[in-house]
């Protein structure tokens, strides 16, 4: 998984190679990652009722940044990637 902060860019080439796997997006758990803009946790809680109808839920968490105005903190991001197999991101107003 690679997930890019555009305020930080990309890391530098010829970094640690991991053999990746496609996200099952039917059974991986899932990050719903809120901008902290109004309305971005009822619209990540509508894209989790609909995945519901599908799939079970039990993995899919709500996490947020502090504020809309800065970037997501290190240890978010990292969060996101230890735990999870794939984000959905409320990033458009």
């Amino acid at each position: 998984m690679r997930i890019v902060n555009p305020s930080f860019g990309l890391a530098a080439a010829g970094g640690e190679k991991i053999a990746l796997k496609p996200v099952n997006w039917a059974s991986d758990a899932i990050a719903l990652v809120s901008n902290s803009k109004p309305n971005a946790r009822e619209l990540l809680a509508g894209i989790r009722d609909k995945l519901g109808a599908f799939r079970t839920v039990d993995n899919i968490e709500f996490l947020a940044k502090d504020s809309a105005s800065q970037p997501a903190p290190k240890d978010l991001i990292e969060a996101i990637a230890g735990k999870y197999r794939g984000a959905l991101l409320a990033i458009a107003d």
